[in-house]
């Protein structure tokens, strides 16, 4: 039986990494797979991993027919064993019916991968739709962690190294750079008092304000 698959977690947890494995593993036994993806950090029409790895993709537009491509795919002679959605947070719902219709009419197996929510705790509606619709919700086991070596739950938006919690839902930026729009995975805990790790290395150096008795 053929499965609509949601991998999900925080950033940092592997999940673009696993897509690959997924395509590596499927294509040495000689399957050939489609691979969606929208906003990957490596650009336009790629699926990457902050490993290295990158592969070539199908990159999903604004009111892009997900089942429609695969059909034309299909008819023209392409083939396809299999469907990979990467970064599937940024699919409009419409668009996880469209995969959930691919499972059950052309019998391919989907896995889409994705974060749940975004930098406010909100659930990101394409994700919402996956938790709906999918057979499977497999959460990645790969651990990412806060600042503070625990593990990480919320994922934050930062400017110069402050999370902010008003904004466009979907702003991609770059967890490297401090002084731009940036992602951090954080605890709850920190996460609810804003704390990142630039927050967290300038309170560490700020005078004691706790009394101090000499007896």
């Amino acid at each position: 039986m053929s499965e609509l698959v949601f991998f999900s977690g925080t950033m940092d947890c592997g999940k673009s990494t696993l897509a690959l494995q997924i395509e590596h593993n499927r294509s040495a036994r000689g399957l050939q797979g489609m691979i969606f993806t929208r906003d990957d950090r490596a650009g336009e029409g790629k699926l990457s991993s902050r490993l290295g790895l990158v592969t070539d993709a199908v990159e999903v537009t604004d009111g892009m027919d997900l089942y429609g491509y695969l059909v034309d795919h299909l008819s023209q002679g392409g083939r396809a064993d299999y469907v990979i959605a990467d970064e599937a947070q940024f699919l409009a719902p419409e668009q996880i019916d469209q995969l959930a219709r691919v499972v059950d009419d052309l019998g391919l197996d989907v896995y889409a991968f994705g974060i749940t929510t975004d930098f406010r705790t909100k659930l990101f509606p394409g994700s919402q739709r996956l938790v709906e619709l999918a057979d499977r919700v497999e959460v990645l086991q790969v651990e990412a962690l806060c600042w503070c070596g625990a593990r990480a739950t919320h994922n934050a938006r930062t400017v110069g190294g402050q999370m902010v919690v008003e904004g466009a839902q979907v702003v991609v930026g770059d967890v490297n750079r401090a002084d731009a729009v940036g992602y951090e995975v954080l605890c709850r805990r920190h996460h609810q008092r804003r704390m990142t790790a630039a927050s967290a290395n300038a309170a560490a150096l700020s005078p004691d304000v706790l009394p101090v008795s000499s007896a």
